[in-house]
C-alpha cells in the first residue's frame, strides 16, 4: 500500500522578539493548513521568536517565554490535527541550544538542536549557542524525517549521518539571508546532498526584513531524481502545500508549477522593498521622508519607499541652493508626480547665508573650499531630521555603495537618517535597478505602475551641486571603473597586484584603497541598510578605524 503525506511550509513572516504574534501566526498557518488537509505544518529556523535573535536569546525571560508559547502551541496539536515544527531556543543541562521542536499529540515528540552553528559574515551563532550533537532522525506519524536547522546542510556531514540513520526524508528549516544570486547556490548545493544520501531534500526559509538582513523565501524540495518538484516564489510570504507518495523505496514530492526566478535588477529591487517595510513597519514608523535632489540615488530610494509603503506614508522635499540646476528642479518634481508623493520645497539659500555669516570670524580670510560644500549637506540633514522630529518619519538616507566605499559623502549631512536601501548598491547596479523598475512593476508593489522617475535622471551626469558645474566625476574615477575596482577590493579581497594583473592602473587602483581606507570612520556611523551582496559593510565586513596596515599597497 502506498504511504502518502502532505506537508504544508510555512514562508512566514515572523517579528523578532514579539513571541505572542509569532505564536498566534504559526496558529493561523495551522488552521490554514488544516483545511487543506494537511498531516504537517513546518515552520522556519527560530520562527517562535525571529531569526538571528543575536543577544536577546540570553535573556533568561526571553528564554522562558518561548518555552511557554512553544508548550501551549504542542498542547494544542492534541486536537488531531496537523503535527507541527517550530524552531526557538532550548536550555538543556546549562547549554543553550538553537533548537527544532516537534509537536504532535498534545506533546512535543522529539527536540534536535542546530550542529552546524555559522560563525563568519553575518552569523554569530558561536557567540550565543552551543552545538547539537550530530543528529538522528525524527519520527512522525511513522514517517522518519531527517530534520536539519539551516547550516547543518551546507556541509555533508549531518546530511550522511541522518541518511545512515534511516531518514527517508531530509527536511532542513532555514532563516537564510539574501544575496544576489544566492538562490541558484542554494539549489546547486541541496543537488549536492540528495546525491549523497540518495534522499529527497526540503529547504524552507522565511521571508523577512530584519535590520540590516532580508530573508527571500525561495523555498524548494528537490526529489531524489535530482529534480526540482516545488519552488516557491521569493520575497513573499506564502503557505506551500505539497504532497508526498511512496510508491517503493523512496518518497517523491508530486510536481507543481515552479516559480519563475527573479533577474538581478529585480532581486535587488525586491529585497530593498521587504527590507524597508519590514524596517519601518515593526518598528512602528508612520512614513518615510527623504531628500529629492533630482539625482538617481534619490530617485530610486523615492521609488522603493513609495512601493514598500504605499506613496501617501512617503514625503520628499527638495532643498535648492544656489548651484541647484533647473533640471534638477523639473526632475525631483517630475519624480513626485510620477510616484504620487507628497513634495515640499525648502530652500536652503537663507541657511547658507546665515552660516556664513555666523563663521566668518572664525574662519577669517580663508578661501571657501570643501567646508563650504559640507555645510550645506548638512543644512539639508538639520532640515530632514527636523521633519523627521516633528511628524515621526523615519528619514531615509540616499546614499549608495559606491559613496560610502570611498567616502564621498558628508558625515552628519547626506549620511543623516534612520535607513538606507542603497547601502550596500554599487552605482552601476544603481542605474541597472532604475532602468528596471521603470520597465516593471515589482510584485507586491503598492507604489504607481509604469516610469517613476524621468529618463533624464538616469543618463545625465551625476552631482552633488554643492559648487558651480559640478560633477562626480572631478573626485571620482567614472563609476564603471570605480565599481569594478571597489569589487576587488571589497567583494574579494584582492590585492593591489591582482587588480594590475586584471589591467587596472596601479596608481588608480592605490588611489581607491586609500579612499576606502579611510572612510572606514564614516561608515562606522551611517545608518543600518539592506544587505545585497556578499560584503555588506556592518555585518559583513568589519575593519579597523585605527588601521596603520599598508602591507597590500607598499
Amino acid at each position: 500500500m502506498t504511504k502518502r503525506l502532505r506537508i504544508a511550509l510555512a514562508q512566514m513572516n515572523p517579528h523578532e522578539g514579539e513571541l505572542r504574534a509569532n505564536a498566534a501566526k504559526i496558529r493561523a498557518l495551522r488552521a490554514e493548513a488544516a483545511a487543506a488537509g494537511a498531516d504537517l505544518l513546518v515552520t522556519p529556523e527560530f520562527s517562535i521568536a525571529g531569526y538571528p535573535p543575536e543577544d536577546l536569546v540570553l535573556k533568561p525571560a526571553f528564554q522562558a517565554m518561548c518555552d511557554a508559547e512553544i508548550a501551549a502551541l504542542a498542547a494544542e496539536t492534541a486536537d488531531g490535527g496537523p503535527g507541527l515544527i517550530v524552531g526557538g531556543p532550548w536550555l538543556d543541562g546549562g547549554k543553550l541550544y538553537n533548537a527544532a521542536f516537534l509537536l504532535d499529540g498534545g506533546k512535543i515528540v522529539a527536540r534536535r538542536a542546530k550542529h552546524e552553528l555559522p560563525n563568519y559574515g553575518v552569523f554569530d551563532d558561536k557567540r550565543v549557542f552551543d552545538a547539537g550533537p550530530a543528529p538522528g532522525p525524527v519520527v512522525f506519524r511513522g514517517i522518519r524525517l531527517g530534520l536539519m536547522i539551516c547550516e547543518d546542510w551546507w556541509f555533508p556531514a549531518v546530511s550522511e549521518t541522518l541518511s545512515e540513520s534511516g531518514a527517508e526524508i531530509l527536511l532542513s528549516i532555514n532563516g537564510s539571508p539574501f544575496e544576489v544570486e544566492k538562490a541558484e547556490a542554494r539549489i546547486d548545493l541541496a543537488v549536492a546532498r540528495v546525491v549523497e544520501t540518495g534522499l529527497p531534500f526540503v529547504f524552507l526559509n522565511q521571508n523577512c526584513g530584519q535590520d540590516e538582513l532580508v530573508f527571500d523565501g525561495a523555498s524548494f524540495v528537490l526529489n531524489a531524481d535530482r529534480k526540482l518538484a516545488v519552488r516557491a516564489p521569493s520575497f513573499a510570504e506564502t503557505l506551500i502545500l505539497t504532497d508526498w507518495e511512496q510508491p517503493g523505496d523512496v518518497w517523491v514530492c508530486a510536481a507543481q508549477e515552479l516559480a519563475k526566478p527573479l533577474s538581478r535588477p529585480a532581486q535587488i529591487y525586491h529585497a530593498m522593498m521587504l527590507g524597508l517595510r519590514d524596517y519601518v513597519e515593526k518598528n512602528r514608523f508612520p512614513g518615510i521622508v527623504l531628500g529629492l535632489s533630482g539625482g538617481i540615488d534619490s530617485a530610486i530610494s523615492a521609488a522603493v519607499a513609495a512601493d514598500a509603503l504605499g506613496p501617501e506614508r512617503v514625503r520628499a522635499v527638495m532643498m535648492p541652493s544656489p548651484y541647484t540646476s533647473q533640471e534638477s528642479l523639473e526632475d525631483a518634481a517630475e519624480c513626485a508626480r510620477l510616484l504620487g508623493i507628497h513634495y515640499d520645497t525648502i530652500p536652503i539659500g537663507p541657511a547658507m547665508a546665515a552660516y556664513e555669516a555666523m563663521l566668518a570670524p572664525a574662519f577669517g580670510n580663508r578661501a571657501p573650499d570643501i567646508t563650504e560644500e559640507n555645510l550645506q549637506s548638512r543644512i539639508r540633514g538639520v532640515t530632514l531630521m527636523a521633519l523627521s522630529n516633528k511628524f515621526g518619519n523615519m528619514l531615509l538616507t540616499t546614499g549608495n555603495k559606491s559613496e560610502m566605499s570611498t567616502g564621498y559623502a558628508t558625515i552628519y549631512g547626506d549620511m543623516c537618517g534612520g535607513y538606507s536601501v542603497l547601502k550596500d548598491v554599487y552605482k552601476t547596479d544603481v542605474f541597472e535597478v532604475c532602468r528596471w523598475r521603470n520597465a516593471n512593476t515589482p510584485a507586491g508593489a503598492l507604489g504607481p505602475d509604469g516610469a517613476v522617475m524621468p529618463e533624464r535622471v538616469i543618463t545625465k551626469p551625476p552631482s552633488a551641486e554643492l559648487k558651480p558645474d559640478q560633477k562626480d566625476q572631478d573626485t571620482l574615477p567614472p563609476y564603471e571603473v570605480l565599481d569594478a575596482i571597489l569589487n576587488g577590493l571589497v567583494e574579494r579581497e584582492l590585492s593591489v597586484d591582482d587588480l594590475v594583473a586584471q589591467g587596472f592602473e596601479r596608481a588608480l587602483i592605490l588611489r581607491v584603497w586609500r579612499m576606502l581606507d579611510r572612510a572606514e570612520y564614516k561608515r562606522r556611523q551611517a545608518p543600518p541598510g539592506v544587505k545585497i551582496g556578499q560584503r555588506a559593510f556592518g555585518r559583513d565586513r568589519r575593519y579597523p578605524i585605527t588601521n596603520g596596515f599598508t602591507g597590500l599597497i607598499s
